[in-house]
Parts: structure tokens; sequence; C-alpha cells
């Protein structure tokens, strides 16, 4: 019977010991909170060296619902305590004086001066004969040339912060990263523009500029990207950075789980997303009003339940019925609104 030396021994063990480690440190932390996913991202011990004036959150806003919208984006990444700075893209006709009492004043004064926000006046950049809803989208794509910035993370504002995500700042250089959008998937592999990570450059940003000027009438943000970084964008996990309010009304949920094999449990999904989108056709967004009551008629259904033969899982419904209560309840709280729109 051979017998292994010692000394090969003790380099086996070494060696086992080894891909544990790392495997435990980048396996197996699926859905940590913040700290924990930057420990993964950099030596514990240059955590707290971060210059996170380097870093920000992007919002672009185009209207009075999105001003406000962004306004609640920003407080929960306050809430939540990001440690990234917080860059608002407001329309240049958008007052900011202390003497100012339209309704635009007041919530940009609220972002500066509650939430930390820093304000920069834009031109919304929009394009004549498209639709209205997408015609000033082009607008997100200004997040290319916010170079005092060595990476910005731009969010869509029709969306809810539930956790921080200041681990994606500390990824990996790459001029843009972005999650699958895995409601289409596997018809259409494309990305997903809700949630967008940059590196902002002139380079980039004329490339940007030029694609809007040559974009076809059916060409928005969403296409422009893909276009540009299809074969080359660092891919964000969707699960937790890109969450549909829709998923809980679907069936299916392997293109969000990734498997077919892994039971759904809405309150633990929820309890894991960090951003949540509100994409719930043909339910309206939660700031709009509901005249043909689609919230009702589209709400989640109740599951059966085989063991005691009653449509009794109502955990779908209860988590969507929910994620809208708590918006209205936050805009009304934070932008001052009496009812679903400003």
């Amino acid at each position: 019977m051979s017998v292994v030396p010692p000394k090969a021994l003790r380099s086996i063990l070494v060696l086992v010991t080894a891909i544990v480690v790392l495997l435990t440190l980048f396996c197996y932390r699926p859905y940590s909170s913040s700290v924990s996913t930057l420990r993964g991202v950099v030596p514990e011990a240059r955590i707290g060296d971060v210059d996170w004036s380097r870093y920000a959150y992007t919002q672009y806003v185009t209207n009075t619902d999105y001003l406000c919208n962004s306004v609640m984006l920003f407080e929960a990444l306050h809430r939540l305590g990001s440690k990234a700075d917080r860059l608002m893209m407001y329309p240049e006709d958008f007052s900011v004086e202390d003497d100012n009492t339209s309704k635009e004043s007041k919530l940009l004064r609220i972002a500066r001066e509650k939430y930390n926000v820093k304000l920069k006046p834009i031109q919304v950049q929009s394009r004549l004969g498209v639709g209205a809803t997408w015609a000033e989208s082009y607008t997100k794509l200004l997040a290319f040339n916010q170079t005092q910035y060595d990476r910005v993370l731009s969010l869509d504002s029709d969306s809810t912060v539930l956790q921080p995500m200041d681990e994606l700042f500390l990824l990996p250089s790459f001029p843009v990263a972005m999650p699958r959008a895995y409601w289409l998937y596997p018809d259409y592999q494309i990305f997903s523009s809700q949630l967008v990570l940059i590196q902002p450059s002139k380079t980039e940003f004329d490339r940007i500029m030029e694609a809007i000027k040559k974009a076809s009438m059916d060409e928005y943000d969403m296409e422009i990207l893909n276009k540009l970084y299809k074969d080359s964008a660092l891919i964000l996990p969707h699960r937790p950075y890109d969450l549909l309010t829709g998923e809980f009304r679907g069936d299916d949920h392997s293109a969000y789980l990734g498997t077919k094999l892994e039971k759904w449990d809405p309150y633990r999904i929820l309890h894991e997303a960090k951003f949540l989108h509100f994409s719930d056709w043909p339910v309206p967004k939660p700031w709009d009003s509901d005249p043909r009551n689609m919230m009702e008629k589209k709400q989640p259904k109740c599951q059966y339940n085989p063991e005691t033969k009653e449509e009794d899982d109502c955990r779908a419904l209860n988590v969507w019925l929910e994620i809208y209560d708590d918006f209205r309840r936050r805009r009304k709280a934070i932008c001052g609104t009496e009812d679903d729109a400003l």
C-alpha cells in the first residue's frame, strides 16, 4: 500500500483549505448585505480607505412626477446608509431659489438639504416624432458625461431601492455594466437599462451622442446601450439587482430564479432584492390614477394549496400590495402629496 509522504500531505491540505476559503468568499454569498459584499470585492483592510466621493448614484429628471420619484430614491439611499455621492440631473428651467415656492423648487431643496444630493441643471435630451413616454429617455445617457466621477450608477426613478448597492462601484474596471432583461429571456438576450454602472469618459459620451443622432424612430436609451455594448458590457446579476414588480404576478419564475428546480418564495425574493422596478403593464405606475381598476383586475392570485385544498397561499398578493402601498405612503410623506399625483 502506497503512503503519501508527510510533506506532500501537508501541501494537499493547504491547497484544499485555500480552495474552501475562496469558495466561501466568492461563491457562498449570493444575496449578502452591502458591507459583506464589499468584503468579497476588496480586502477588508481597504474597505474603510475607499474614497466614496469618486462614485455617485445618478438620477435624471424630466418632469415633476419623476422629480418626486427621484427624491424618494435618494431618501432611500440616505436612510439605508449608502456611502457614494448622490447626483440629480434636473431640467435647467426648474428653479432652486429659496424664495421660489413651486413644487419643483421645494423638492429640489429637500433633495439637497435633507438627503445630501448634488444638483446639476441639464438640458433635457428629447427627439421629435417619438412616443411621449420615451421621447426624453435619452436624458439618462448624460450620465456618461459626468466625468467628475470615476463611476456612476444610473437608476431609473420608477423604482424602489431596497438595499444599498455600494459594492458595485468597486467592481473591476469596465466602461459599462448592466443586468440582463431576464423577463425577455431566452427569446431576447439583451441588457436592461433600468440600472447601469458607467465609467464616464469623453470617448464613451461622444459614442453615445453619435448613436443618438443616428438612432431610428424606435431606438431609445435601452436600444442604444445594447447596440453599443452588447458584446462588451460586464453582466450584472439581475438577481438581486433588477427585480420587476410584475414578477409577483407571474406563474413561471424560472427566468428570474435561473432554474426550474428552486421553489418560488415571494417573501424571500423581496428580502434579498436590492433594486425593484415598477413594471406591471397594464397596471399603471403607482403615482398614476387607475380609472379602469387595473390593480384589482390584474393583482396576483392566491395559489392553490394541495394540502388544504384551498387557495390559501396569498404571499405573492400580500407582497405586491404592500410594495404599492409602501410607495404611496412614502410619496406622501416625502413629497407632501395628498393623492397619487402631484
